[in-house]
């Protein structure tokens, strides 16, 4: 009872907010829309409930495992949060700029047709850049804080991925072109953040 009431006592609304905005634009669901379609008319049953618990434990899981997998290479929580900034600032050049920097080609053909886990759950919502975006900001953020707006993306993502096409048809690309550049410079400022916060912290 009393590690609940420690848990719940280090979330801060705010920062919820801030963390809840940051990680929804690195998970990117309105971004993806067009890969959820394109899965879609492949034959490729996509499992909305699936998608997001998987996503969810995954990204949980790492969240409270990453600081001690940092820790077991000796490598202070600092550090990543300057790298993590640099690979987030690289992404948000791709959603700003509409260009490609990381490259998924190795991941074709390694699909299962008839499971929608692998590659949406991991690694497009649960991979690499969420799982930096996670240590990164654990710098400034409290876990509590973190797990409650790990939990709205789910939320969103759960939203996103059953209303696909209704969003599509009545948003429309344009509008949806214009969210992915918005959460883009909300990144791009948010990764400056992470890398000369803590640049000034190491110095």
């Amino acid at each position: 009872m009393e590690a609940i009431q420690n848990f719940f006592g280090t979330v801060d609304i705010w920062q919820v907010l801030s963390s809840f905005i940051f990680l929804i634009a690195i998970i990117d669901p309105f971004g993806n829309i067009p890969v959820t379609i394109s899965m879609e008319k492949k034959g490729i049953k996509i499992h909305p409930k699936k998608v997001v618990i998987a996503s969810f434990v995954i990204l949980l899981a790492f969240l409270f495992l990453g600081e001690w997998i940092l820790k077991l290479f000796g490598v202070q929580i600092e550090y990543f949060a300057i790298a993590g900034g640099f690979i987030i600032f690289l992404m948000a050049l791709e959603m700003i700029l509409d260009i490609t920097i990381f490259q998924n080609d190795k991941l074709e053909g390694q699909v299962d047709s008839g499971s929608s886990i692998v590659p949406l759950a991991f690694p497009m919502y649960a991979g690499p850049g969420a799982f930096t975006a996670l240590l990164a900001i654990t710098a400034e953020y409290s876990i509590g804080s973190l797990c409650i707006s790990l939990l709205l993306c789910m939320i969103v993502l759960y939203l996103v991925l059953v209303g696909t096409h209704w969003l599509t048809k009545y948003l429309g690309t344009t509008a949806l072109y214009i969210i992915r550049k918005f959460f883009g410079i909300i990144v791009l400022a948010i990764a400056c953040k992470l890398m000369f916060g803590n640049l000034a912290v190491v110095f």
